[in-house]
């Protein structure tokens, strides 16, 4: 593909079929995607690929972790106090989940939300379906390969801004490729799960993960949010 055409054409895939994707083919991705820019070429992220029965495992651990952190977010102050003193259902990321976006942010946010519920046809009164179509986040929509994302704790947020390099580059090579790609804050949720499966090194923290197959041929892959114009995130002149 053209690289502007590689550009406009990536998007986020919330539904894949079943077909694998190869050793080879995921190997070259990844080849791809380091060689992005970083803070005095540190590369300060490693990344946990899942597949097969690693993938499998946790597509059917996170999803009721999810269920119960639902369920508690509608609980009583005092059942929100117990879960919290024994770590039932939270959150054991490494960074807080953003639950308050700033003032600023929010119109875009709910514009966003808004427009794939509509295309969904899930009414806003529909809480069941919505929670289930933010439950498809933990079974990585069907991906064949879900990739989680570790920042070194050193460089702090210049580590997040490299990963977010990496990520960029990953997206696009996977797009002019054939293939989609979904980065989701979602599943930094949880850490303990990986631990089970991965050697994760203290130091480096879960920042984010994504999921990468075939895009399906379904409804929901045709959403496409507005963006903000230029003119809007120009810092104007004194």
């Amino acid at each position: 593909m053209e690289f502007n055409d590689v550009i406009r054409a990536r998007h986020s895939v919330r539904a894949f079929t079943d077909q694998p994707v190869s050793d080879d083919q995921l190997q070259a991705l990844l080849n791809l995607a380091t060689t992005a820019p970083s803070w005095s070429n540190t590369q300060p992220y490693q990344i946990a690929i899942a597949r097969g029965k690693v993938l499998e495992s946790l597509r059917q651990e996170l999803p009721p972790r999810f269920d119960k952190l639902a369920e508690l977010q509608k609980a009583s102050m005092v059942k929100k106090a117990l879960a919290w003193f024994r770590k039932d259902g939270i959150p054991d990321g490494d960074f807080r989940p953003v639950v308050d976006y700033p003032e600023d942010l929010q119109p875009r946010r709910v514009a966003t939300g808004r427009g794939l519920y509509e295309l969904l046809d899930i009414g806003r009164q529909d809480k069941q379906a919505r929670h289930e179509q933010m439950r498809d986040n933990f079974r990585f929509f069907n991906a064949p390969v879900a990739i989680f994302v570790f920042i070194h704790e050193g460089l702090g947020v210049y580590s997040a801004l490299d990963a977010g390099i990496f990520l960029q580059n990953l997206m696009l090579a996977a797009t002019d490729a054939g293939l989609g790609t979904c980065a989701q804050g979602a599943l930094g949720l949880w850490r303990s799960p990986l631990e089970q499966h991965f050697q994760l090194p203290d130091n480096y923290k879960l920042l984010c993960g994504l999921s990468l197959g075939y895009e399906a041929d379904t409804r929901i892959n045709q959403f496409r949010p507005d963006r903000q114009p230029l003119s809007e995130l120009l810092i104007k002149e004194k």
